[in-house]
Formats: structure tokens, sequence, C-alpha cells
């Protein structure tokens, strides 16, 4: 238990990364509300975000652009000295889609309302049995 702690402790973030999933996918699955799902889903969209963004960081590493910043000029620069730019690109990619994703759900949610008067999944199921 004791060699366990350690580990623990230095990966907090993920530990943090994993809780806001948690909290995501409960409020997805628990709640009736659909402005309550969308927020459990943009939290949940955030937490995957943040986990890839974290797993693209390396300690002492530089961008593949920079020439020469580990030793000037002539030092030998290896690939495991540069921070691999693609988690974060493509966490880029998936901001535009997160922010795209909620602005039409909102927009539907606001139909939805106008139509139904009510955003409870319960009571939307009853008025469309009916």
């Amino acid at each position: 238990m004791t060699d366990l702690l350690p580990l623990i402790v230095a990966k907090y973030n993920y530990w943090l990364y994993v809780i806001l999933m948690m909290i995501g996918l409960y409020a997805m699955i628990a709640k009736n509300n659909l402005i309550k799902k969308l927020v459990g889903m943009n939290i949940f969209q955030t937490a995957i975000i943040l986990f890839y963004v974290s797993i693209g960081y390396k300690v002492d590493a530089t961008l593949p652009i920079i020439q020469g910043a580990h030793g000037g000029q002539g030092a030998a620069i290896q690939a495991a000295d540069y921070i691999n730019p693609l988690p974060h690109v493509l966490m880029l990619t998936a901001i535009v889609v997160s922010v795209a994703t909620f602005g039409v759900a909102m927009a539907l949610a606001v139909r939805i309302y106008q139509r139904y008067q009510t955003l409870e999944e319960d009571e939307l199921r009853m008025r469309l049995s009916e």
C-alpha cells in the first residue's frame, strides 16, 4: 500500500480528469433536465480534452520547430527531446467540435422548450407518446 501512494499522488491530474469524467457521465445518465444533460456532456468533453493535453506534455522537451534549443549549434537532437504536437492539434479540433455540438444542442433545447414548454425528459416522453 505504501508503494501505491506516491504513484497516486504523482498522477493527481489524471485522478482529477477521471473525477470530472464521472461527474459528466453521472449528469448525462441520472439527470432528467435536458440542459443538465448538456452541461454534463460539456464537462465530460472538457475532461477528455484536458486528459489528452496532459498526455502530450513532456518534462524538459521543446517544440519541434525550435532548432538548437537543446545545446546550441550543432548539438545532436533526438526525437525524445521534442514534444509531440499531435495531441494538442487534435484537441484544438475537439474544442471546436465541442463548442459546435453544444451550440446546436442548446438551439435544439430552445426549440423543444418553445414547442412543448418543458425540458424534462419524462414530460417530453409522455407528450410525445400521446
